[in-house]
This record gives C-alpha cells, sequence and structure tokens, in this order.
C-alpha cells in the first residue's frame, strides 16, 4: 500500500489518499493539487516532490 500526506508538501493540508499502486496515489494527488489547491499547471518538479513523499504503509489488516 502506497500513502501520500497533502501536508508534507503544503503545510496545514490534511489530506492524504492510498492506493495500492503508486500510478494511482499520483493521479489523486495530481487532482487535489489542481482542485484544492490551484495549480493549474503541473510542473516536473511537482511530480518529482509528490513522488519523494509518497510512502509504503503497512494494510491496516
Amino acid at each position: 500500500m502506497k500513502e501520500f500526506q497533502c501536508g508534507s508538501l503544503v503545510p496545514g493540508c490534511e489530506w492524504h489518499t492510498r492506493h495500492e499502486e503508486e500510478a494511482e496515489v499520483m493521479r489523486r494527488a495530481v487532482d487535489h493539487m489542481r482542485q484544492t489547491h490551484g495549480e493549474t499547471i503541473i510542473r516536473e518538479s511537482m511530480i518529482d516532490a509528490i513522488r519523494s513523499r509518497i510512502e509504503r504503509v503497512r494494510d491496516a489488516a
């Protein structure tokens, strides 16, 4: 399971997402950046920043 915590990139934001596939975590994170934080252009540096903050987490089974 992979997880992205937006607050690790945008201080104070409590949004997070989790999914098995990193690509889906990235898609959700980019969508969140557009809708919530008003990012109209997602540059490669933003993609790299998101990717570097995705962590592997254990399933809560």
